[in-house]
C-alpha cells in the first residue's frame, strides 16, 4: 500500500508584476524547473476571508527577468487579480517517496524532534507554524511554547536519523533576563574633618566678641 502524498511548500507570491496578472515569486525549492511546470496545479494558503481561500492555482508559465522568477498564472489576467493574491503561499502534494529536497523536511518529520541548545534539550518540536514572512518552530518546554524563527541562524542543524534540532536562540527566547537596572544609591551627608581647623571670626565675617 502507497502511502497519501504530502503537501510540501514550495514558494510564496510577493508582489504583482507589470498589468497583465504576472506575479514575482520568492521560491522555497532548490528545483523550480520540475515544481513550475505549465499546467502545475498550486494549493494556496491564504486568509479565509480571501477570495481565493480553498481554491487553487493552476500554472501557464513561468519566467526570469534579472533573475527573478515571475509566475503567469491561468484566471490572473489584470493586475487587480494578481494584487489580491500577493503575499499567497504555494503548496503542491508530492509523493511521500520521493526523495526530499536539501534542507526541506515535511512538518511530520519535524514533529516530535528534540530541540537541543548547547547539547541539552529544552524541549521538543510540537507543531510548525507557516507565515508569508517566515516559518515558526514552536517548541513545546515546561515552561510553555516558544516560538523559534526557522531559520539557518537560529536552526543550524535538522538531523532526522538521530531526532533532533539544534538551536542557537538569542538570550531571552527560552529563558527571563535579570533585570540590569542598578540600585538606588543612598543619600549621604558629609561628615566634618575633624582635623581641619575651625572657623574663625574673619573666616565667618562674624564681629569679634569683648
Amino acid at each position: 500500500m502507497s502511502a497519501a502524498p504530502q503537501q510540501l511548500r514550495v514558494g510564496r507570491l510577493t508582489k504583482a508584476h507589470g498589468l497583465k496578472g504576472a506575479l514575482k515569486l520568492e521560491l522555497f525549492t532548490d528545483d523550480p524547473a520540475r515544481r513550475f511546470t505549465p499546467g502545475s496545479h498550486f494549493t494556496l494558503q491564504v486568509p479565509t476571508g480571501s477570495a481565493w481561500h480553498g481554491k487553487t492555482l493552476t500554472l501557464a508559465e513561468l519566467r526570469w527577468y534579472n533573475g527573478q522568477p515571475v509566475g503567469f498564472f491561468e484566471g490572473v489576467s489584470d493586475r487587480v487579480g494578481a494584487e489580491s493574491l500577493v503575499k499567497a503561499i504555494l503548496w503542491i502534494e508530492q509523493d511521500a517517496q520521493e526523495a526530499p529536497e536539501d534542507d526541506a523536511w515535511y512538518d511530520f518529520q519535524l514533529v516530535g524532534l528534540r530541540a537541543l541548545r548547547d547539547g541539552v534539550e529544552v524541549g521538543t518540536v510540537a507543531r510548525v507554524e507557516h507565515f508569508p514572512s517566515q516559518d515558526l518552530l514552536v517548541i513545546a518546554t515546561e515552561q510553555g511554547d516558544v516560538l523559534v524563527p526557522f531559520v539557518s541562524a537560529m536552526v543550524p542543524s535538522v538531523d532526522i536519523e538521530a531526532g533532533t534540532v539544534t538551536l542557537t536562540p538569542p538570550i531571552g527566547l527560552f529563558e527571563d533576563v535579570p533585570d540590569e537596572t542598578p540600585a538606588p544609591v543612598a543619600d549621604t551627608v558629609p561628615v566634618a574633618d575633624a582635623d581641619a581647623p575651625a572657623d574663625t571670626a574673619e573666616d565667618t565675617g562674624a564681629a569679634p566678641t569683648a
